[in-house]
């Protein structure tokens, strides 16, 4: 097991996408506790996986990247992030069925 501290570094594009998610959630499908609650397991995860986020599956894009993206599952959702150095940077959060690769820079 890794004993390496990593930062944390959210993206405004990472933020944008959670928040017009909870919105939809809060004010079109009408339920605030299921937008609270996805928001509360969203921050927990990130949190879980900040400890080792290099121990899991790089995402196999068609792009080459510098830094290859990890992913993150929470329900329909998905977070998308790199790492570089010893930072864990959070870019995307994205509804599962989404054309991913159109999505990811």
């Amino acid at each position: 097991m890794e004993n390496r501290k990593y930062k944390l570094r959210y993206l405004p594009l990472f933020e944008q996408d959670l928040i017009k998610t909870v919105n939809y959630i809060t004010h079109i499908l009408k339920n605030s506790n299921a937008a609270i609650r996805l928001v509360d397991d969203v921050e927990a995860a990130i949190l879980k996986r900040l400890s080792n986020p290099l121990a899991f599956e790089a995402y196999h894009s068609i792009k080459k990247r510098k830094h290859p993206y990890y992913r993150i599952y929470i329900r329909n959702y998905v977070v998308y992030y790199v790492v570089i150095d010893d930072v864990m940077e959070i870019r995307r959060f994205l509804y599962g069925t989404m054309d991913i690769d159109k999505y990811l820079y």
